[in-house]
């Protein structure tokens, strides 16, 4: 099932942890020196919090997880149908996953999509390949 992803910049990770604990009634799927991340079922959210990254109480980035490569192949091919521009990454490392994905640009905000393929012991980006791709 896909579910979309809100990334947000949080002053205090432990007290972040606590009230989205109580808000969704489900506590934290993985737990990282300065991130956090939930799977909800009701709503269907990937809520992820991420310490120290940005002004406390602002939006990190936006996303929608996917369940496998296959999705994210399908979405780079409709995005660059439409004439979206798009960075492509594969085997990306970020948030503590291995992650295939796309971003999609060209409005206020650029948004994520992504699938993980396997867990990480680091979040930032190690080697991955990215592709821009636009139909223009």
């Amino acid at each position: 099932m896909s579910r979309v992803q809100l990334a947000l910049n949080v002053g205090d990770l432990d007290a972040a942890i606590d009230h989205y604990t109580r808000m969704f009634g489900v506590g934290p799927a993985k737990v990282r020196d300065g991130y956090a991340n939930f799977v909800v079922a009701d709503p269907p959210l990937k809520l992820v919090l991420i310490e120290g990254s940005g002004e406390p109480g602002t939006m990190n980035h936006v996303g929608v997880e996917l369940d496998g490569p296959d999705e994210v192949a399908a979405k780079i091919e409709d995005a660059v149908s439409k004439g979206f521009e798009v960075a492509v990454s594969q085997a990306e490392t970020c948030c503590y996953a291995v992650q295939d994905k796309v971003w999609i640009h060209g409005g206020e905000v650029p948004w994520e999509w992504y699938t993980v393929l396997e867990d990480a012991p680091n979040t930032a980006p190690e080697t991955a390949s990215v592709e821009l791709r636009s139909s223009r």
